[in-house]
């Protein structure tokens, strides 16, 4: 069974949004952080801390798809967390439910691609158990239309916390693979040379 050799340049080709998961990462870890501390209780700092992430998020995600090696499906997703992020902005005073079924339904979106992707890649389990968190994040706020803020907070801050150890983690990963792949040679298992005529003795 032959597999097709793998080149220096595509491997840096599928990595190259590594610093990106990592700036997204620690973005994502600082809005949590931010939401849990709950610097006020107002619905409205929530809803417009979590509607920047999301928009900066959706943002990041539609060009990787865009410019990587993303389905179609990632990249809907990123339409969808825009819409999301502008209209939490937009409209920050909005009812507590108006603004958790927004909320909501970004998450489970999130949480069921990123679901796929680590199963289909085999990322490892951290970020299964991030994507699972986040999907259950999001029916639970889905499924509850009188939810308070302070749930709502607790909820949100959670998930984007674990969603950004997971995008670090997947960003370490990437840059790693990205720094380990051999020089100009050919990632397969013949040796770059193999093919090179002998020289004449």
């Amino acid at each position: 069974m032959s597999f097709q050799p793998v080149t220096r340049e595509q491997v840096r080709e599928l990595t190259w949004a590594w610093w990106l998961l990592l700036a997204l990462g620690t973005l994502s870890v600082i809005a949590g952080v931010i939401v849990l501390i709950k610097p006020s209780n107002s619905l409205a700092t929530l809803a417009v801390i979590t509607g920047i992430f999301v928009l900066v998020d959706s943002i990041a995600e539609l060009a990787i798809a865009l410019f990587g090696e993303r389905s179609g499906v990632a990249a809907l997703l990123g339409v969808l967390g825009i819409v999301v992020g502008i209209l939490l902005i937009r409209h920050p005073t909005k009812a507590v439910t108006a603004i958790a079924i927004l909320i909501g339904i970004w998450l489970v979106a999130l949480g069921v691609i990123r679901l796929v992707t680590a199963l289909t890649l085999r990322r490892g389990a951290w970020s299964i158990v991030a994507a699972v968190i986040e999907i259950v994040a999001g029916i639970v706020i889905v499924s509850s239309p009188h939810i308070g803020y302070a749930t709502l907070a607790l909820l949100v801050g959670i998930a984007f916390i674990l969603n950004g150890l997971g995008l670090l983690t997947l960003g370490w990963a990437m840059h790693g693979l990205r720094s380990s792949a051999p020089s100009p040679g050919l990632l397969s298992d013949e040796p770059p040379d193999a093919a090179a005529p002998l020289p004449n003795s």
